[in-house]
């Protein structure tokens, strides 16, 4: 027996429901904020995504030589698509631009719980703008975002790149150095951190600094503790904003790093606390990587949210939504009331009801059975008799009343079943 590959899932019309139901909301969240849905290849030229994150991602792709001999790549991550796509094609469009993006991506790494090899992501970025009030809105885009899907508990932490990368570079000449520092800020690897600064033998005040600056967690006021520069005013200024949006809970976080050049202000992480250790569910900032696509410099924001950690968050918050496939199951009496029952069904589906009707040809007791492990709302009974009058028995299957409704009238009420 063939399995499917390891680190992939299988969704079954359930999970694939409360799946559609989770990005749908998301989606809603976007387009009312003016954002537009792109769509970008599943495979791309590889040098798109080792230009954005370095050769050291070749170990994580499923790369391959297609026909043509071009190295090619499932995608790893959208963004890097998306903005290949705005130089390619959208970089004359009027500014900001808006887009918003969900997809499966692919990583060939150890599967785990909230780590696969293939997962699904919604994103957006906002092209064109480095104001706070752009970091301000997208922001405010993706809290609202998983705000929508009904998770409870989650937290915001915003930070700026500037602020350490600033007193890194104004301390350390040498760019590689600079770059060292912050990958290993970006991992949080502190020890690794202070054996380079041995090593090298740089400051060591440089690196408790640097630490002390890292650690910094809290509400804005934490700042007042630095010195007064433009990523600390850009902070305030964003804050300031989303606390206009009604976005009040964000926290401070200086210890968010990005260990690649293209990032240059705000950066922002959301987390679930449900999922333990894998609890980051969405990761963003403000960058410019059209430049290294061949395109003109460009600032953007944008983030991406991982789908699966997001349903996974909230299958442990236990809020599980009712689950409906369908409205009505269409059960023929007898074998010379079919066309009737087919007749039914269909008028029923052209007027928005989801219905279903016995192709099985069992007899009512297991039709009946069936509609119930379907989870249909209500079972309507096609008989001679009630057909006479152009009238179907129309049964609930959560309190097992009955009564006769005029197939004129089918589709209303059995809306108003609820």
């Amino acid at each position: 027996m063939i399995q499917r590959p390891r680190g992939t899932r299988d969704f079954g019309p359930q999970e694939m429901a409360e799946r559609r139901r989770v990005e749908q909301a998301m989606r809603d969240v976007c387009l009312r904020a003016g954002f537009g849905e792109v769509v970008t290849p599943t495979f791309e030229h590889s040098e798109l995504f080792t230009l954005r994150s370095g050769q050291a991602v070749i170990d994580e792709m499923y790369a391959f030589r297609d026909k043509g001999d071009r190295e090619m790549a499932l995608r790893p991550e959208i963004t890097a698509s998306v903005i290949r796509f705005f130089v390619n094609e959208l970089s004359n469009s009027p500014k900001p631009l808006k887009l918003y993006y969900v997809g499966n991506c692919f990583r060939y790494e150890n599967p785990q719980s909230g780590r696969f090899r293939e997962f699904f992501q919604l994103g957006a970025e906002l092209i064109g703008s480095k104001n706070p009030e752009t970091d301000a809105e997208v922001i405010a885009l993706a809290v609202n975002a998983i705000r929508s899907t009904g998770l409870k508990d989650f937290t915001v932490r915003v930070g700026h790149i500037g602020i350490l990368k600033s007193l890194v570079q104004a301390e350390i000449p040498d760019k590689q150095a600079v770059a060292e520092v912050l990958r290993m800020l970006d991992k949080e690897d502190f020890d690794a951190l202070g054996d380079m600064f041995d090593a090298r033998t740089l400051p060591r005040k440089l690196f408790d600094r640097i630490t002390t600056i890292a650690e910094m967690r809290g509400s804005v006021e934490i700042m007042d503790s630095l010195e007064k520069s433009e990523a600390t005013d850009h902070l305030r200024e964003i804050f300031r904003i989303l606390s206009l949006y009604g976005i009040e809970d964000c926290k401070i976080d200086l210890g968010i790093v990005r260990g690649l050049d293209y990032y240059t202000g705000m950066v922002f992480e959301i987390d679930a606390p449900a999922l333990g250790a894998e609890k980051q569910i969405m990761g963003g900032g403000s960058y410019t990587l059209s430049e290294l696509f061949g395109g003109e410099p460009v600032f953007s924001t944008g983030f991406a949210i991982g789908i699966d950690r997001v349903a996974l968050a909230l299958a442990a918050e236990g809020e599980k939504k009712p689950h409906t496939p369908l409205d009505a199951y269409v059960i023929p009496a007898k074998d010379d009331m079919r066309d009737h029952a087919f007749r039914i069904v269909s008028s029923l589906r052209a007027e928005g009801v989801r219905a279903d009707v016995d192709l099985m040809r069992r007899n009512m007791s297991k039709n009946l059975k069936y509609a119930s492990s379907a989870g249909a709302k209500c079972a309507i009974i096609v008989g001679s008799k009630e057909m006479a009058d152009n009238s179907v028995t129309l049964r609930d299957m959560r309190t097992g009343d009955q009564r006769v409704v005029a197939v004129g009238d089918l589709a209303k009420v059995v809306a108003g079943l609820g």
